[in-house]
């Protein structure tokens, strides 16, 4: 096999649902990349819209920021079994996996030291290697070790692992270096600033291998089980896996949103014990992973019907472009938001950035569309594909077309 997929072979389902983790991931990035989350409380307060984005916080907090990294996760995962699977008859299969993440891991780099210290790309081509080995497991055992390794692991290390790190890691005043750093006008303090955070962020978030790691095989086990290529035919299991995360999920939401807000009181004060912690861990881990399903699941069964199956496929071609889309939404945030570019960093609240979020997604949205009827690719997904098969990729829709045609006749 010399050449990539077919674009007739491609599913608009994955293809709309990878258009929607974006955005959800745009939204939750945006935040950072607005410098918003780097002001300190009463620059923030002094903000406009301050009384919105008090209300907004946690209900971002609860629907958006941990659902759109378990989303777009899952669906990496998805896709990496699927290459998998159609490599698996082909002698240079694996070879060619391993060069795709390779890929991978280059894209994530250059990203996160060169642009932006929150990129994912790097966690997803490295904690791709270890598909392989696991893919001897059932799907089952998969996504059970999956769930164990990104909910029970950080839960099981919590208790030891923050007294190991270096002090001031994600302290007010890393926060307040990067804002300085961010705003400035000089490149050269803007790449020493991003490196910096990136290095302080990589320790102190340090469950993000494992809770990346297990929503990856949750997301392969899924891609390997065939119920996204043909869910029509697997409507039962995506039945009973909205509802059961529904229940999971929106009752763990529910119930932190209403514990923050003081509903409870000191009615459960045995949560304050050691077993009583524990239990808030595990919910604390497995809400967004549990809503991250319950979209992904909602999403699938509405794809069912035709109204819904139109207006979601409007997101196909998003998807079908987004690893060009994710890593220029950050060129456009820097244009915008950063000292180098026209420098509104830290002017507008979380409603500014779910404003400014929604006409990114629509402008990219308009270009993918203007892009994929002329182009097969997307400018990076052509560069990664050719790289990986080691052979240039035609590009031209018109090129294929008449390459076809010669064929046939």
């Amino acid at each position: 096999m010399t050449g990539a997929t077919p674009q007739g072979e491609r599913s608009e389902l994955l293809d709309a649902l990878r258009g929607f983790a974006l955005f959800g991931v745009l939204l939750v990035n945006l935040r950072s990349l607005s410098l918003y989350d780097l002001l300190p409380a009463d620059e923030r307060a002094g903000l406009p819209g301050a009384a919105i984005d008090a209300w907004l916080q946690p209900f971002m907090a609860a629907l958006v920021d941990g659902t759109s990294i378990t989303l777009f996760s899952l669906l990496f995962g998805v896709g990496f079994a699927i290459q998998r699977q159609r490599a698996a008859s082909d002698p240079s299969g694996t070879r060619r996996y391993l060069r795709r993440l390779a890929l991978l891991l280059a894209f994530g780099l250059v990203h996160a030291y060169l642009l932006w210290w929150g990129d994912i790309l790097r966690y997803y081509a490295v904690l791709g290697l270890l598909l392989i080995p696991l893919a001897r497991l059932p799907d089952r055992w998969l996504a059970a070790l999956g769930v164990v390794i990104c909910v029970g692991l950080p839960v099981w290390l919590q208790p030891v692992v923050p007294g190991l790190l270096p002090p001031q890691i994600g302290s007010p005043e890393s926060a307040a270096r990067a804002l300085v750093a961010f705003r400035s006008d000089e490149l050269g303090t803007l790449l020493s600033g991003n490196l910096e955070r990136d290095l302080r962020m990589r320790i102190a978030v340090w469950f993000l291998p494992a809770y990346v790691l297990g929503r990856l095989m949750i997301g392969a086990a899924l891609g390997r089980s065939g119920v996204l290529e043909q869910p029509e035919k697997h409507l039962r299991f995506w039945r009973r896996l909205f509802f059961s995360m529904l229940l999971v999920g929106g009752g763990l939401t529910v119930f932190f949103a209403v514990r923050k807000a003081g509903v409870f009181g000191e009615a459960l004060p045995w949560l304050g014990s050691e077993p009583g912690k524990m239990l808030m861990r595990l919910g604390r881990f497995a809400a967004p992973l549990a809503m991250g399903l319950l979209y992904l699941a909602g999403l699938v069964l509405l794809y069912q019907r035709p109204a819904w199956r139109r207006l979601i496929g409007q997101l196909a071609p998003l998807g079908r472009l987004a690893l060009t889309h994710y890593i220029g939404q950050t060129f456009i945030a820097i244009v915008l938001f950063y000292g180098i570019g026209l420098g509104f960093g830290g002017r507008i609240g979380l409603a500014g950035t779910v404003a400014v979020s929604a006409l990114i997604l629509a402008l990219q949205l308009a270009a993918s569309r203007w892009w994929l009827a002329r182009f097969r690719f997307g400018p990076l997904e052509w560069l990664w594909r050719s790289l990986t098969y080691l052979q240039v990729q035609p590009m031209r829709r018109s090129k294929v077309l008449s390459e076809s045609t010669r064929r046939a006749r």
